[in-house]
């Protein structure tokens, strides 16, 4: 495993992050293709034999599950060596009361205090907000959360896709109000969209703001040939996939180059696909989500792989702009 600081927080993280989306109990039943506390368990296990100290989850993954199963995994290692992360902004619970979203003040101290209850924790290493609130003024938010740092209930804080307007106004103010400001930023980066390189990850290059990005894998279309990723039941049931523009701005051409480059280096195209954003040097470490350990231990090879300049010229050269996507 490799490992780097992220950002200017000082922490060392692994170079993949685990994302926890696709991990609950048995009762879970928020998305089709989530996996029970058995296989969980044993993704988070391998995930910590593997050297990866970089967990990413949610209030809202499984309807709590995920920070559940994560806490009650990991409750059995040192847990100083980890760095656990998770977020505010959607619906914790199947038909959630009014103000259990949002990020306001009281969103925010619920949440988190109902966040460290189901992980077992007294504290979070980051804290993140899940997307942009028009209904809060950024400037309660950060107030919420520089005070959940200053409690010890938070290392670190950071946040997710929006506009780059946005985002530099949130730095701003918490620089204005002497506020603890958002040290990540997590946002919607792979092969086929990749948007983020206009303005936000510039942003986060001169702000030293640490680069999480989800979906580096493009929700699977960059691991199979874009013609069969109808048929998994990722693809039969999550209508989110269809929604971001992977098959448009050059997108197919992208997959194919992809499934070409693998082939001729022996390798999946997930691991080109992955090992495409570990050389971006804005990334410090991608959130990938596993169905399996099979998958996992794929994931965590793509480190070995080496892409020249021509590789990624290749691999790029097909993309043309697409419509934003990932803020809401």
């Amino acid at each position: 495993m490799d490992y780097t600081t992220l950002g200017s927080t000082g922490m060392d993280v692994s170079r993949i992050c685990l994302g926890c989306w696709s991990l609950g109990l048995d009762s879970s039943s928020k998305e089709e293709w989530s996996v029970g506390e058995a296989e969980s368990t044993a993704i988070i296990e391998r995930a910590l034999d593997l050297g990866i100290n970089f967990f990413d989850t949610s209030n809202s993954y499984s309807w709590g599950d995920s920070e559940r199963v994560l806490g009650r995994t990991v409750s059995e290692y040192d847990r100083d060596e980890l760095v656990i992360a998770s977020k505010v902004r959607f619906a914790p619970e199947e038909n959630a009361h009014r103000n259990a979203t949002g990020l306001s003040r009281k969103t925010i101290e619920q949440e988190l205090s109902n966040s460290l209850d189901r992980l077992g924790m007294d504290s979070l290493d980051l804290y993140q907000t899940h997307r942009w609130d028009h209904d809060t003024p950024i400037e309660e938010t950060l107030r919420a959360l520089d005070d959940a740092v200053r409690r010890g209930r938070v290392r670190y804080t950071g946040t997710s896709s929006m506009w780059a307007y946005q985002f530099a106004e949130a730095l701003h103010t918490s620089d204005r109000l002497g506020l603890d400001r958002f040290m990540t930023m997590q946002n919607h980066y792979n092969l086929v969209y990749r948007e983020e390189e206009r303005e936000m990850l510039p942003l986060c290059d001169r702000e030293n703001v640490g680069v999480i990005p989800w979906s580096p894998l493009a929700r699977g279309y960059l691991t199979r040939p874009h013609e069969e990723v109808d048929a998994t039941v990722r693809g039969e049931t999550e209508q989110r996939l269809y929604e971001h523009p992977y098959r448009e701005g050059g997108g197919p051409e992208v997959n194919e180059r992809v499934q070409e480059l693998a082939a001729e280096k022996g390798i999946t195209m997930a691991q080109t696909a992955l090992a495409w954003v570990l050389h971006k040097e804005w990334v410090d470490a991608p959130i990938v989500g596993t169905t399996s350990i099979e998958h996992l231990e794929e994931a965590v090879e793509a480190l070995e792989v080496s892409l020249s300049d021509s590789d990624i010229a290749y691999l790029e050269e097909p993309y043309e702009p697409v419509p934003v996507s990932g803020h809401q």
